[in-house]
């Protein structure tokens, strides 16, 4: 519980703070400023944190592990547990 709520802190308090947060219809607070966002959801205890870079490509990294990195709803996803999964304009899929 120590952990996300740190890493909540940190996001929330990092060189780009003072975002917009609100607290969503799920539970979830989220935060935002326009490139960098970073969220915790109460109901499991998971954070996670998101950034996008000048290609306007997005990495999003959660509490548990798993990381993402997207670009107009495509992308590929590397999970805490080791899989990988990818989406395409056409395809997706897992290995």
């Amino acid at each position: 519980m120590r952990i996300p709520l740190i890493i909540l802190t940190l996001v929330l308090f990092s060189s780009s703070a003072f975002a917009n947060c609100v607290t969503n219809d799920r539970g979830r607070v989220v935060c935002s400023n326009g490139s960098e966002a970073g969220g915790y959801n109460a109901n499991t205890g998971r954070a996670w944190k998101s950034e996008r870079n000048q290609n306007g490509v997005a990495t999003t990294q959660t509490s548990a592990g798993g990381k993402a990195k997207t670009k107009n709803g495509k992308g590929v996803v590397h999970t805490a547990n080791g899989k990988d999964c990818y989406k395409t304009a056409n395809n997706y899929g897992c290995n």
